[in-house]
């Protein structure tokens, strides 16, 4: 019997020598994932005035598609819910809170607006949900100290102004500009960077500075207004049925302005189209993306990786829409973010995770841009090339242009 006990005693004596071992590789879990799921939250406009970009949560939700036929990730599959907010601000409440105390989400990812994002921000931050890659690039979202839980991915919206006021002034310098902006957030970010890239010295050089709501019909009037201003060149910062309804109005009125268009709306697809190819000649706007109409990216392998993922895993989206690049790529990040959580899935690794990303590489972007983050930076994408309209496609000119604080 001592015999026995004996070996009892060096066995649990063993066994609690390797215990930290054992506990360092036990897994972590917070609300929204088990070992076999991963449930991430997501609203989008599929309906209502900016349904156009209903196309990025499509795409978004067939990537994840992709995911889960390969496995997962280490092991789980996402479960992507997405619900239709309708670009409505207390719509998305309703939905998020659905999602976060419903359907016990692990993080919100992509969440689609400036308004949208605003109404839940601190809701999700309180309840310490993370809002990751929201699909807006107000200033706002890289504020680590004060909302930690929350994180923007394209270049804020203030960086992009500003770099289309600096092309200004080496190239129109002096003359009149006419600004239609949307009058939420999101609008008053470009204009308050395009206003800090002119320069006080230079703020005369604007003579129209002219609003619209989302919910107008259209912006005929806010273009006849801006026209009539003398202005000889226009900063089109519209989201995508509004900037097409400002291009085809330039042209109605015979109107022949230097045209800067904002990123949001650079889509061939959803805005030149429809505004006419014609009309939309010569029109220069900020990129960050590999632009699927470039036939300069054929033979790039996540080119060709991103086209076979297009006629399998959506095959109804148009391979000419830059919404579905955008989609794939911001999907890519998150991914990536999520694998490197490993077994520790909670909200705070994937946090620390999202902001320790250096010079990170996703499918999609443009050659020269990367994603970099700290605890201190929640701005992921801080670097563009200016391209210009050109028959049916968008050339690229000049350097990258980058905003990277390190």
């Amino acid at each position: 019997m001592s015999k026995i006990r004996r070996r009892s005693l060096v066995a649990s004596a063993a066994a609690l020598a390797f215990a930290p071992s054992i506990v360092r590789a036990q897994k972590k879990y917070d609300p929204g994932v088990t070992d076999k799921e991963i449930k991430l939250g997501h609203t989008n406009p599929y309906s209502g005035p900016l349904s156009a970009y209903g196309v990025i949560g499509k795409a978004e939700a067939a990537y994840w598609t992709m995911v889960n036929d390969r496995g997962g990730i280490n092991g789980r599959k996402v479960n992507f819910i997405s619900y239709d907010d309708g670009f409505s601000p207390p719509k998305t409440v309703e939905m998020v809170r659905k999602l976060v105390e419903d359907d016990h989400v692990f993080a919100i990812f992509q969440l689609l607006g400036t308004p949208t994002n605003t109404v839940v921000h601190k809701y999700l931050n309180q309840k310490k949900v993370p809002q990751l890659f929201v699909a807006t690039g107000a200033s706002k979202w890289g504020d680590p100290k004060n909302f930690p839980w929350t994180m923007g991915w394209q270049p804020d919206y203030s960086t992009e102004g500003g770099i289309y006021a600096k092309h200004m002034l080496a190239q129109h310098k002096g003359e009149k500009i006419g600004i239609l902006w949307q009058n939420d957030d999101s609008g008053k970010d470009y204009v308050g960077g395009f206003m800090k890239g002119l320069g006080k010295e230079n703020e005369k050089m604007v003579v129209a500075s002219v609003s619209y709501e989302v919910t107008d019909p259209t912006v005929d009037s806010q273009v006849i207004q801006l026209k009539n201003s003398g202005a000889t060149v226009f900063f089109n910062d519209a989201a995508p049925k509004q900037a097409a309804q400002a291009i085809r109005k330039v042209a109605d009125l015979g109107w022949k302005p230097a045209h800067y268009l904002a990123n949001v709306s650079a889509s061939v697809t959803s805005v030149l189209k429809p505004a006419g190819l014609e009309n939309s000649q010569g029109i220069i706007t900020a990129a960050y993306l590999k632009d699927p109409t470039d036939t300069q990216w054929a033979t790039a392998p996540d080119f060709i990786e991103w086209k076979a993922w297009m006629a399998k895993y959506h095959p109804t989206g148009n391979a000419s829409d830059s919404f579905n690049a955008y989609a794939y790529a911001v999907t890519a990040t998150m991914h990536e973010c999520l694998k490197r959580c490993g077994d520790e899935l909670t909200r705070a690794n994937l946090m620390k995770q999202a902001a320790s990303m250096k010079n990170l590489v996703v499918p999609m972007l443009l050659p020269g841009i990367k994603i970099n983050t700290s605890p201190t930076d929640f701005y992921p994408i801080q670097s563009v090339r200016l391209q210009r309209f050109k028959g049916e496609t968008w050339e690229l000119f000049g350097e990258v242009l980058s905003n990277e604080s390190t």
